[in-house]
């Protein structure tokens, strides 16, 4: 199944601008780091709200003071469940987002997933090769196959080892912003639903890999929505397909994002499913991640 109805959110007590990942994160912003912790853990309440309201299954973690981890709100980037009660830990870019693998929270999750294996990727940080988790991958989970595009975060020998433990058959590709720079993480330009996928293709210069894609897209039977740059930049593409208890699909996205959609792109994603939204900005800003990487899917 591509989506469940729990998920594992992490409220943030350091976030903040993260200088260890500012420099091959674009979508990080200077200047709205004041107060950023105390705005940031409202706009993570509200969230949580939210989706309590939409009958979304969320399991919420407050964050322990020490070590610092400015990026705990961002938990999908350091492990994965999935079925077979399967977990996976990856190895992170920055030293102090390596921190937020602790062992309380990496125990809860096993409690509630009744994990019976753990693969462990992070012993690859020692080769400084990089898989920031579902930040760095986009799973289509009912056809076996990620989508990834290369970055300092995201190794192609680390997917060939994920792919190998999991079972998955990978397309990698290459993704770069409006300033030529490569997008740090494939799920800020690309989301897999159930019935479509939302990708920006403007990003992949490559007319053989943008070809390639369309074609893998369209044979796994799912209609492809197009958002362009500036919309990726408004956090678009990091959109999550959720379920509620009663089964019925979410997708999840920022304002911000919502805003951004033209009214055929909103009309075509509430065709497939139903669309919350709600503002994250001050954690947008700082982070620069949105809705989509502060959820961790529990399966």
């Amino acid at each position: 199944m591509q989506s469940t109805s729990k998920i594992l959110m992490i409220r943030p007590i350091n976030f903040g601008f993260n200088e260890q990942t500012a420099g091959n994160n674009s979508f990080q912003v200077r200047g709205f780091e004041e107060n950023s912790n105390d705005l940031a853990q409202k706009e993570f309440d509200q969230f949580v709200s939210i989706l309590k309201e939409n009958l979304v299954d969320v399991i919420t973690i407050q964050d322990s003071s020490e070590p610092v981890t400015p990026d705990s709100i961002f938990p999908n980037n350091w492990f994965s469940t999935h079925e077979g009660k399967t977990m996976v830990l990856y190895p992170m870019y920055a030293p102090n987002r390596r921190e937020e693998r602790k062992e309380s929270v990496i125990e809860k999750i096993k409690e509630i997933c009744n994990i019976k294996r753990v693969v462990d990727l992070t012993y690859l940080e020692n080769d400084s090769k990089f898989l920031e988790g579902t930040g760095s991958m986009i799973l289509d989970r009912d056809n076996n196959l990620l989508y990834a595009c290369k970055s300092p975060r995201t190794d192609v020998s680390a997917l060939e080892e994920f792919c190998d433990q999991l079972d998955y058959d990978m397309f990698v590709f290459e993704a770069y912003d409006r300033d030529s720079k490569e997008i740090y993480h494939t799920n800020v330009m690309m989301s897999v639903c159930s019935d479509f996928v939302t990708i920006c293709l403007d990003s992949i210069k490559d007319l053989n890999q943008r070809e390639s894609i369309i074609e893998l897209i369209e044979e796994s039977g799912k209609e492809i929505l197009e958002i362009s740059l500036d919309q990726m930049e408004n956090f678009a593409g990091n959109m999550l397909e959720i379920r509620s208890t009663k089964g019925e699909k979410i997708i999840v996205m920022s304002k911000r994002a919502y805003e951004s959609l033209d009214s055929d792109q909103i009309e075509t994603i509430a065709h497939y499913a139903k669309i919350i939204y709600s503002n994250l900005e001050t954690i947008e800003n700082n982070g620069g991640g949105s809705a989509r990487c502060m959820i961790a899917e529990l399966f």
